[in-house]
């Protein structure tokens, strides 16, 4: 039996098409679901669309849309991106699907029914882009502190989940699970800047508008956003409030990784949490809150017209160029930042210099000197066992890195091998070696050392850059790509023969290529 993990992603807001920053969150985890299935886990990852809700009932309007009409579009849009970005998704999940909305409403009624959800009146004020209340307190400069948009004075009738009742065991159930928030930041800060201060009730129910799951035995009501976008978590592995979950959820619940923008965590860390204990399920492992992308200094808003798309990104740069940009720029607990010149820098440096270089230089040396064939080597020296000796570490240096969800210091560990590579042709010049013929086992022994080094580091990269590592494969002409072949230095097979060098990545004109960006905008 496979050990089970299971990771999500937030479900994207379905109000319009995701830009790159909002895009970094489903590379992520789809770096993490693929480096666990690669060692062995039984992933699921599950990522979706949240389409309910005030904003998403206005922005249908203005189309001239039913609402089901204006998420079904934005809903395939979304998954066109995730698809382009060759994310593994085992489930893209909608919040209209009919199963999500019935349990929803038989979990709204659970809580209701236990008294951990109570009706009463709402006055605050209001943002419809975040379907947020806010206090006067909570303000920044007499405006929404999450968007910065101006908010309104609402009043209405609403149900009430008690917070308040669990604020005193969410406080001593973070304090005794220090790895349950992170990083570090983002616990203090829901400590400090939510917990310690008091919980307030939370508003669960709206009437002012009608797009969304109805409250089952009070019609009127609509269940406010968050009761029904956090529940997919588990509403769509099976679970049931009235008893009897399915197979699925047994398995898989709880979840290893909540991973979302650190914009959401409160959602998910303190409502969440609450929500799960009312309905007595086990919490999450771990609520990862991610740093943002940011485009030079700024946040990417439609309202700042600051928006880059990935799927623009992929048409200049290629899937496995944008993928490694936001894998490896955006730092573990800071804002990363984006800009066509950094992305360029990059691909120029790591993919087409380093790496690159290093996979054509070695493939072109093996069909010039030995017809493509590889060589048992034979001729081995000390200079050798730095090489071998590093590539032998890092399956468990990257193994801590993604432990700790440090996607980006795992990505450097496995470019550290190709970096070495490179470092040991410098070293042992193959093309001198080449020259004398007492020496063609030492060249046999020195090339297989290289093959066998970049054979070891695509096995790391396929959760990183799959394309990439898969046509690194196919040059070597091998299909042992497995987890279990990184114990030895050995995993390459003698005597067989690899196929013709072709370029993995090309070198960019910086100048030409913003040009090109520049027209194109």
């Amino acid at each position: 039996m496979k050990e089970k993990y299971y990771i999500s992603t937030a479900i994207a807001y379905a109000s319009s098409k995701p830009h790159i920053g909002n895009t970094y969150e489903i590379v992520l985890a789809d770096a993490i679901a693929r480096y666990k299935r690669l060692t062995g886990y039984e992933v699921y990852f599950q990522t979706g669309t949240d389409e309910h809700g005030q904003k998403i009932e206005g922005k249908a309007l203005e189309k001239g849309m039913n609402p089901q009409e204006y998420v079904d579009e934005v809903a395939l849009e979304i998954r066109r991106i995730w698809d382009i970005m060759n994310t593994s998704y085992d489930r893209f999940v909608r919040t209209t699907n009919v199963h999500h909305k019935e349990t929803v409403s038989k979990i709204f009624e659970k809580l209701y029914k236990q008294g951990d959800i109570y009706k009463g009146y709402y006055e605050g004020l209001y943002c419809t882009p975040c379907e947020s209340f806010w206090t006067e307190s909570q303000l920044v400069d007499g405006k929404c502190p999450d968007c910065g948009r101006d908010v309104h004075a609402e009043k209405e009738e609403a149900y009430f989940f008690k917070l308040s009742k669990y604020e005193k065991w969410l406080i001593e159930y973070i304090n005794d699970n220090p790895t349950f928030i992170e990083p570090e930041s983002r616990k203090n800060e829901i400590m400090n800047n939510f917990l310690k201060t008091g919980l307030q009730d939370l508003c669960v129910s709206r009437t002012s508008f009608k797009w969304g799951v109805p409250v089952n035995f009070d019609e009127k009501h609509i269940v406010y956003v968050w009761i029904d976008a956090l529940s997919n978590y588990i509403t769509f592995l099976g679970y049931n409030p009235e008893g009897d979950s399915s197979e699925e959820f047994l398995n898989f619940w709880p979840a290893d990784v909540h991973l979302i923008g650190k914009d959401i965590l409160r959602f998910h860390a303190i409502y969440w949490p609450i929500m799960l204990k009312a309905l007595d399920l086990p919490l999450p492992k771990k609520i990862f809150g991610h740093p943002w992308l940011l485009l030079g200094q700024d946040k990417m808003s439609k309202s700042k017209g600051n928006i880059v798309y990935a799927d623009d990104l992929v048409k200049l740069f290629g899937v496995d160029a944008v993928r490694y940009y936001l894998l490896h720029e955006i730092p573990f607990a800071s804002d990363g930042i984006f800009t066509h010149e950094l992305l360029i820098e990059r691909i120029n440096s790591d993919l087409a210099n380093n790496l690159g270089n290093l996979v054509n230089r070695t493939i072109s040396m093996v069909n010039k000197y030995f017809d493509g064939f590889v060589l048992e080597p034979t001729d081995k020296e000390s200079i050798d066992d730095e090489l071998i000796n590093l590539v032998l570490a890092s399956k468990e240096k990257v193994e801590i890195k993604m432990n700790e969800l440090r996607v980006a210091d795992a990505l450097d560990e496995i470019f550290a091998i190709f970096n070495r590579a490179n470092k040991y042709i410098d070293e042992t010049m193959p093309w001198t070696l080449a020259k004398d013929p007492l020496k063609k086992e030492r060249l046999a022994t020195v090339l297989y050392n290289l093959l066998e080094a970049i054979r070891q580091g695509s096995v790391l990269l396929q959760a990183f850059l799959p394309d990439t590592a898969t046509k690194i494969f196919e040059q070597l002409n091998t299909q042992n790509r497995t987890y279990e072949s990184l114990k030895t230095f050995n995993g390459l097979d003698y005597d067989i023969k690899i196929n013709e060098p072709t370029p993995l990545f090309m070198r960019l004109d910086k100048d030409e290529m913003l040009s090109k960006i520049n027209f194109q905008q």
